[in-house]
């Protein structure tokens, strides 16, 4: 009986032309989306591009005309795998999202044209996902991590008009300002032995000798990357079907700053265009500086901070109430016009 009562408050949703003042939905057309061939909400999405038209993988979760919000998974060229952990707690507020692999990645079309891995170029592709979901300024909500906050930023920036809310978790806003931290903060908490000889195989460009990843597991990733004990298998997953062409092209093979086409990148001073209502995530452990993300909500028209004390640059996962705690509370304030 309580879950019928709950899943009453969430809004109906039929289209694109939804009415959005009906307040009466059962269970059952909260997972109707309706297609006309059931597939679980997954769903092929057509890309254009200036060499052409591709396809990207889409899953819908739920109705809900009010909160549509887009998640951006990092990399560049990771999966939606590793943020499979927002489904049960979105589907629990009634939210309406969406995981997608961004064109490159594993479940989606993989080109080989070089000249498609450009933050302009993914900008575009968000765009066009926020037209085939039928999502505006009304209920559109982008959450990205990582990579996928680089992308947040950068979509903001142009089509902020088309947005309700963004989320920032994990990323800064200055590719310079992260190698910076990683070189003069994150490196000198290694053992001097261990960075000596992760820095003899990055000088020699000897990326693909298996003892770089032997060092980097334990004394970054499990450090930096997330530090749960065992590595959840959506991530491990995410990890295995890492496009890793597109990652060095635009990331670097080195995970100490940024050294590929990201390299230079860097928005600082124009977060003071942002005007839509943000939430910068930092975390303790992060690879990104927390007191950089702190000082980003202040940069934004309409910012807030949400600190996670124990977690890294997975902190979704390894301070996991914090951070979707504070993601719902602020979803459920810029809703309810509270910021």
């Amino acid at each position: 009986m309580r879950l019928l009562i709950f899943f009453l408050a969430i809004v109906f949703f039929t289209s694109c032309k939804q009415n959005t003042s009906s307040t009466d939905i059962l269970v059952s057309d909260y997972f109707n989306y309706p297609d006309s061939l059931e597939s679980a909400g997954v769903k092929m999405i057509p890309i254009k591009t200036p060499v052409g038209e591709f396809k990207v993988w889409t899953k819908r979760f739920g109705n809900n005309p009010k909160i549509k919000i887009l998640l951006l998974h990092g990399g560049p060229a990771m999966t939606h795998e590793y943020m499979e952990c927002f489904e049960t707690f979105f589907q629990r507020q009634g939210f309406e999202f969406y995981e997608y692999d961004q064109l490159g990645s594993y479940y989606s079309d993989q080109p080989k044209d070089s000249s498609l891995w450009t933050t302009a170029r993914f900008v575009e592709e968000v765009e066009q996902i926020r037209q085939a979901i039928c999502a505006d300024s009304s209920n559109f909500y982008v959450l990205g991590n990582s990579w996928g906050g680089i992308l947040a930023m950068e979509y903001a920036l142009k089509y902020q008009r088309h947005l309700k809310g963004l989320l920032v978790a994990n990323m800064v806003a200055s590719a310079p300002e992260y190698g910076k931290y990683a070189e003069e903060v994150l490196s000198k908490q290694m053992k001097p032995e261990v960075l000596a000889e992760i820095r003899a195989l990055e000088t020699k460009k000897d990326f693909s000798n298996p003892r770089y990843m032997e060092l980097l597991l334990p004394n970054f990733y499990k450090e930096h990357l997330c530090r749960l004990k065992e590595w959840p298998d959506a991530f491990n997953r995410s990890m295995k079907h890492v496009n890793s062409e597109i990652y060095t092209m635009m990331q670097g093979p080195s995970e100490f700053g940024i050294s590929g086409r990201l390299a230079s990148w860097d928005i600082k001073n124009r977060l003071k265009e942002i005007t839509v209502p943000t939430l910068m995530i930092g975390a303790k452990h992060d690879t990104m500086d927390p007191n950089a993300m702190e000082e980003q909500s202040k940069l934004v028209k309409k910012g807030r901070y949400l600190y996670c004390p124990n977690g890294s640059h997975l902190s979704m996962w390894d301070d996991q109430q914090i951070f979707m705690n504070g993601v719902i509370q602020f979803i459920k304030d810029v809703d309810g016009g509270k910021l």
